[in-house]
């Protein structure tokens, strides 16, 4: 169960590795790359689901700030690296090698963030944009997802250029501008771009941002997510008549909604285990090397290989023993979004809500769409209510008293992504070395484990480049307790000392990649 391999430090650059890390390891240089971070931080790039065409809309003008930012702080990576505007404010750099026969390595981020709720401004402890170093934590939207990749990147290639490092093997920066709303706009662009300048299984290797790491039982267990959940945002309208409120039929139009949500989440998807999925790998990999690992539960995976019975048995536990166990195996359901109503007095003639999910890698959109239907159908046949399901009419053409129509949101289906290889693969081999490698030689000054392992994960979301290559790993190299509270949240913020190592992480996998023999 669960390989591993030798962890892999540049040879050829061993010289080069060590400078820097020395380099690394300055006060001064810190500082700068802590103040790169919260700078970029304190420049809003709010992504929203309604943003228009990037020459209408006003608001994508923030990117423009973002660019003359990167350009100052970077300036021998814009001297050096040839940088091409996608769709106005994404952005892609090359940075040629002297072998033209080696497939490009592409490191991919996201300059967006997710915007602020002025409700709960005042409970940050530092502003939401302040970028405010307090000696421990970076602060801000954004200081964790996905700012520290744009300027990780940045700052590990700034430091290679002014070691005069020229790379063997061509590497590919791709940032987007909306990854937030799942990238219609910066990485779908990116991606037609980079496919009719390279051409399709062109690239050796994608790393964009994703999984990290985390100390179980005294084993830092390292996820480079290799698989991606499918993607679908459900809106289901209530169309009903409208009229005074004073004369209210027995369920209004928010009421039926209200019933429909009820419903929804009184049935949530059920789990399934898999042994060929990633969930299932990642528990062998906890039952090898996690020392804290019940016994009992590591029998059961184990005889869980070869039995059914087993198989179903471990199912049965999981519950109650992983926590994030439904959220993993199995399809999310999350109701984000409701609205109705436009007068106190006046009964709601349209409401409607949005649910969004996450598509566990065994199922599919269909599958998804089937289920979401039929769970409506009968809330909507006790009100005498029509349905029309994605398009198709379900039910009785009677007259009835009002529509339930459910269909895509925002024209987001996504089936769930091919599975990149993991044993055997040179990719993977050579993110796995380098991940261990960085790990193993970290500058942290808390307690850190000696002991590392990786595991494969799930994550998203890199539909736009699949055709540049089978070999994507979304892996940040970002530590659990290297967040604050999270992303998406109040009080987001990084830990300093967890973001220098994302910087030696992008610093060692260029230089792994420059010399080896494992990618094409």
């Amino acid at each position: 169960m669960c390989p591993q391999v030798s962890a892999i430090a540049p040879s050829s650059h061993a010289p080069l590795i060590d400078t820097l890390d020395e380099i690394y390891g300055t006060k001064e240089f810190k500082l700068k790359a802590y103040e790169s971070l919260g700078g970029a931080v304190r420049i809003p790039t709010v992504c929203y689901d309604d943003l228009g065409a990037t020459e209408e809309d006003p608001r994508w003008k923030v990117f423009d700030d973002f660019h003359t930012y990167l350009e100052q702080r970077f300036p021998k990576v814009h001297v050096t690296l040839q940088r091409t505007k996608v769709a106005t404010y994404a952005l892609v750099y090359h940075w040629q090698g002297t072998d033209t026969s080696l497939k490009p390595l592409l490191l991919a981020a996201h300059m967006d963030v997710v915007p602020t709720n002025a409700a709960t401004e005042a409970d940050w402890i530092n502003p939401p944009f302040s970028g405010y170093y307090d000696g421990e934590w970076i602060w801000g939207r954004g200081s964790c997802d996905d700012k520290p990749g744009v300027i990780g990147i940045m700052t590990a290639i700034e430091a290679l250029l002014e070691q005069g490092f020229n790379p063997t093997r061509t590497v590919i920066l791709a940032y987007g501008i909306d990854e937030e709303r799942g990238g219609p706009t910066g990485a779908a662009a990116i991606g037609k771009y980079l496919v009719n300048t390279y051409g399709k299984d062109s690239i050796s290797m994608i790393v964009d941002e994703g999984g990290g790491y985390s100390d179980l039982s005294g084993t830092v267990f390292a996820t480079p997510a290799v698989a991606e959940k499918g993607y679908l945002d459900v809106r289901v309208d209530v169309l009903t008549p409208g009229g005074h409120s004073s004369r209210p039929p027995r369920h209004t139009g928010i009421g039926i909604l209200a019933s429909v949500v009820t419903e929804l989440e009184a049935n949530p998807h059920v789990p399934k285990l898999a042994r060929d999925r990633t969930y299932y790998q990642g528990l062998q990999c906890r039952a090898k090397h996690d020392t804290g690992f019940p016994s009992d539960m590591r029998k059961l995976v184990i005889e869980s290989q070869t039995s059914d019975e087993k198989l179903h048995e471990l199912e049965a536990k999981l519950d109650d023993f992983d926590p994030a166990y439904s959220a993993s195996a199995g399809t999310t359901q999350a109701i984000d979004i409701i609205y109705g109503g436009v007068k106190v007095n006046a009964l709601p003639e349209a409401v409607y809500a949005i649910a969004n999910h996450r598509i566990a890698d065994h199922s599919s959109v269909s599958e998804l769409q089937d289920r979401f239907a039929s769970i409506v159908v009968p809330v909507a046949a006790k009100h005498n209510m029509s349905v029309d399901a994605f398009g198709k009419p379900i039910g009785s053409e009677a007259p009835t008293w009002g529509l339930v129509k459910v269909s895509d949101a925002f024209a987001s289906a996504l089936e769930p992504a091919p599975v990149s290889p993991t044993t055997g693969s040179g990719p993977y081999e050579l993110l796995s070395g380098t991940v261990l490698s960085t790990l193993k030689t970290n500058l942290r000054t808390d307690d850190f484990p000696e002991s590392s392992v990786v595991s494969p994960g799930l994550s998203l979301d890199t539909r736009h480049y699949w055709s540049l290559t089978k070999h994507i790993f979304r892996y940040g190299h970002r530590g659990t307790t290297d967040g604050y509270n999270g992303a998406h949240t109040i009080n987001e913020a990084i830990k300093a000392e967890g973001f220098l190592e994302q910087i030696r992480f992008f610093t060692r996998l260029i230089l792994n990649a420059d010399e080896t023999d494992l990618l094409e």
